[in-house]
């Protein structure tokens, strides 16, 4: 369904932007302030991730919950760096992730299978072990281990959208978008399951394993030895860093979307984009700031509780989306040779309603959820203030989804940037009265908002 949308509206904010334009400004901003909670905890939580999971790890320091929080600190600040640098570099990275990743993961899983074959070091008895959990009472009952080991599956199928906030920078986002979100469903889905088939299988002791800090690189110091543990920390530590990367350019790129809208606090700042990088300096800084502000004020336990809120907001967003598709879907317009469903549309969204009704439901169930369920409350309390602060003193903004003023275009900065289809192209063509050129008129909308890059495919 993402997708779907991606393919019809290729605008940076996605859901928010959809909804805006095909129920209203209001509900839009709904989608909007959800996805922004979410999107400025995720950074955290990869980047905290990858300085407890994988560089820790991987240089063998001890855990720490103050070391890993100095180098989530310094992660997030060159996140930033880049990030702002040059949407290229975000791009580049991403692409190598990817790259690096279904290499890595395919060969792993082809060499861990192998190994456990010829040394019989594992068990394919392994797949149905309950592990520590063998005698637990309620294993299948109600917020039980199988239902709690779903939600590890659930986290890897989550982020797809990304591609679709960034689609005023994709080349041909109608149809490089979608590809990019499917392709990236797909790859996680398929590699990813073969992969942890593999790990599994390769299990020697389940209960040390289960005790490890990092039962990843345990498993492949265990049957590959320490050379390749190091191997796949790198290529983890990288891989998270990339994810954190796309995490903050989205959320930044949000962000921009909801304040060049009015839509955000202090929107006049945040709905710069600076003329040198092309790129939403501000709105980049703010998502900086938020994690600084998470690392520093909030204490291992409440983080993990805070990161653990985040994981139903997605889901909620996904469900909302799914929503909203089949309330409009009979008055959506196709794009000349964008993706679309066809006729397989209305089954898709069904089976997607349904799937992301069990999913909440398993996310929210378990007593465990009981504290993020409240943040999560917390949070979109904390969002219906602000909204009613926007009617009392902003209403017009929620009343009327108005074009991009084309100053916001940034057309000299693109000008120079960008020689090719860019915002010098989209101005010229504004600017123009003749008949000739209104036909062939590109709006704000298909121009982006000035940094519009041709080799940027979409992400992951």
């Amino acid at each position: 369904m993402v997708a779907q949308f991606a393919a019809r509206i290729a605008l940076t904010g996605s859901s928010y932007q959809w909804a805006s334009r095909l129920a209203n400004p209001k509900v839009g901003w709904g989608f909007g302030w959800l996805t922004f909670c979410w999107l400025g905890i995720g950074v955290v939580a990869a980047d905290n991730a990858l300085a407890s999971q994988a560089f820790m790890p991987l240089f063998g320091i001890h855990a720490d919950e103050g070391t890993a929080s100095l180098i989530t600190l310094g992660v997030l600040a060159i996140q930033a760096v880049l990030a702002i640098a040059s949407v290229r570099i975000v791009a580049l990275l991403n692409s190598s992730a990817v790259v690096v990743e279904l290499a890595l993961i395919v060969g792993l899983a082809i060499a861990l299978i192998v190994v456990a074959l010829i040394t019989g070091h594992g068990s394919t008895d392994n797949l149905t072990s309950r592990g520590v959990a063998e005698h637990v009472p309620d294993y299948f009952g109600l917020g039980g281990g199988l239902m709690l080991a779903t939600i590890m599956g659930l986290c890897t199928l989550v982020g797809f959208d990304a591609a679709a906030n960034l689609a005023e920078e994709a080349k041909d986002p109608f149809r490089s978008v979608p590809r990019a979100i499917i392709g990236s469903v797909v790859a996680a889905a398929i590699a990813g399951m073969v992969f942890l088939i593999a790990l599994t299988v390769s299990i020697k002791d389940i209960k040390r394993v289960t005790l490890s800090d990092s039962a990843v690189a345990q498993i492949m110091r265990d049957q590959l030895g320490p050379v390749v543990e190091k191997t796949l920390l790198v290529a983890v530590t990288f891989s998270f860093f990339a994810a954190g990367m796309v995490t903050m350019a989205t959320g930044a790129r949000l962000v921009y979307a909801m304040a060049r809208d009015g839509r955000f606090p202090f929107h006049p700042t945040f709905r710069r984009i600076s003329p040198s990088t092309s790129t939403p300096i501000p709105a980049t800084l703010l998502i900086l700031a938020g994690g600084v502000a998470l690392m520093l004020f909030i204490p291992g336990d409440a983080l993990i509780q805070l990161i653990t809120a985040a994981t139903i907001l997605p889901v909620i967003i996904y469900g909302g989306t799914v929503i909203l598709y089949l309330a409009v879907r009979k008055r959506l317009e196709s794009q000349d040779g964008a993706f679309s469903l066809g006729r397989w549309d209305l089954t898709v969204a069904i089976l997607a309603l349904v799937w992301l009704a069990i999913t909440l439901f398993v996310l929210v169930a378990p007593h465990a959820a009981r504290v993020p369920v409240m943040i999560d409350l917390g949070l979109i309390a904390a969002g219906a203030i602000f909204f009613g602060l926007m009617l009392a003193f902003n209403r017009e903004s929620l009343e009327v989804e108005l074009p991009a003023d084309p100053a916001e275009v940034a057309v000299a900065a693109a000008e120079a940037a960008l020689p090719s289809r860019s915002a010098r192209e989209c101005g010229a063509v504004r600017s123009s009265g003749s008949a000739e050129d209104r036909d062939r008129e590109t709006s704000v909308d298909e121009c982006g908002f000035g940094f519009v890059h041709e080799d940027f495919e979409g992400v992951r």
